[in-house]
């Protein structure tokens, strides 16, 4: 575990010098796509598609985080970890899971961390959702990034 621990720390900071910065200007530039898609489905399902109805804004939610995670998925391979291409990473049903794990759980982080930034410590919730994106995007990135796209051995 310790060994594990340590390899993850190494990878995290060579990741964020050098090339690693240039990558993760990529991925913040695809993930304020994919937001745009994300919100925009929201939007369009929330007032075209299911209208008013309380199980209509749940259901916006998720088509919305759907086509926000596949266009992300998409422009990563292209745009992001270019090494992907060359080397076919991302493309196998596990790597695909593991894409849309990471998501999920980040999509669970955000919850946790508009929960305790407005319910527990009573901060407006447009200031609380700033980091809480930033700290997702980056668990995002380095999970997709270490488990995917920099695996050290298949």
């Amino acid at each position: 575990m310790r060994q594990m621990t340590m390899m993850w720390k190494r990878k995290t900071e060579q990741l964020l010098n050098g090339k690693g910065a240039a990558e993760l200007l990529r991925y913040a530039v695809v993930g304020g796509l994919a937001f745009l898609v994300d919100f925009g489905v929201l939007v369009f399902c929330r007032e075209r598609i299911f209208g008013n109805g309380e199980a209509g804004i749940y259901m916006s939610a998720f088509l919305g985080f759907a086509a926000g995670l596949a266009v992300n998925y998409f422009l990563s391979l292209w745009f992001v970890f270019a090494a992907a291409r060359k080397n076919k990473r991302g493309r196998s049903g596990k790597d695909i899971l593991i894409f849309i794990v990471v998501g999920v759980v980040g999509l669970g982080l955000t919850e946790l961390g508009m929960y305790i930034g407005t319910d527990c410590l009573k901060i407006a919730y447009w200031l609380v959702k700033l980091p809480v994106t930033a700290a997702v995007m980056l668990w995002n990135y380095l999970g997709r990034k270490l488990l995917i796209f920099d695996k050290v051995s298949d």
